[in-house]
């Protein structure tokens, strides 16, 4: 063998072996790249299902969930706030639920399944933020002589009913959204999914 044949021979062995080099080093940077791109089981959570046990919760009170990464509002209603909202029908902007913001088992005065409890996502319908509840009624809630309980978003000053009905001229264009959700029994409500079993 000549001395061109051993430089030749010697080369490709480098060449070779640095491409393979360069091989295990590319796939070695591709593999947490790849893995950063598929979702994380706290992201696979978010979008799954959730179960709100309301067992616990008294007439007139309120818990929030998380699903999504939005806050779900479950308010169990009192009678009195159930005979209030026949007293906002008319002045709120879309008293039937007639607009998209719920599935058709919650187009009604109520926006529910039971008229008791309202589920629904508690983000203003105008830029996202987050009302508050003003559940006292006439003047000690603070909103004036004529307030029947509901919401108000302090950013821009939306209004809501009990229902989550948003009052006319308000920023909020649209009633609170209502989240797909079921009964799995008397005390636990299953949000993000109303498929029949």
């Amino acid at each position: 063998m000549s001395v061109d044949q051993k430089m030749d021979s010697g080369r490709r062995q480098l060449l070779v072996a640095t491409s393979a080099a360069g091989g295990v080093a590319a796939v070695a940077t591709a593999v947490p790249f790849v893995a950063s791109l598929t979702p994380s089981e706290r992201a696979k959570a978010a979008g799954a299902p959730v179960e709100a046990n309301i067992s616990k919760l008294a007439p007139g009170e309120m818990m929030t969930v998380e699903w999504r990464g939005k806050p779900v509002w479950i308010l169990r209603r009192t009678p009195e706030m159930l005979a209030s909202l026949d007293k906002t029908d008319a002045i709120v902007s879309d008293p039937e639920s007639a607009k998209q913001m719920q599935p058709e088992y919650a187009k009604n005065k109520s926006r529910s399944i039971k008229p008791e409890y309202l589920v629904a996502v508690g983000i203003c319908t105008h830029l996202g933020c987050s009302p508050s509840d003003k559940f006292k009624m006439g003047a000690e809630s603070g909103m004036g002589e004529d307030w029947h309980g509901g919401f108000l978003c302090p950013c821009h000053g939306s209004k809501f009913d009990l229902s989550g009905r948003v009052f006319k001229s308000m920023p909020a264009p649209d009633n609170l959204e209502v989240p797909p959700h079921k009964y799995l029994s008397d005390t636990t409500i299953l949000i993000g999914d109303d498929s029949k079993a």
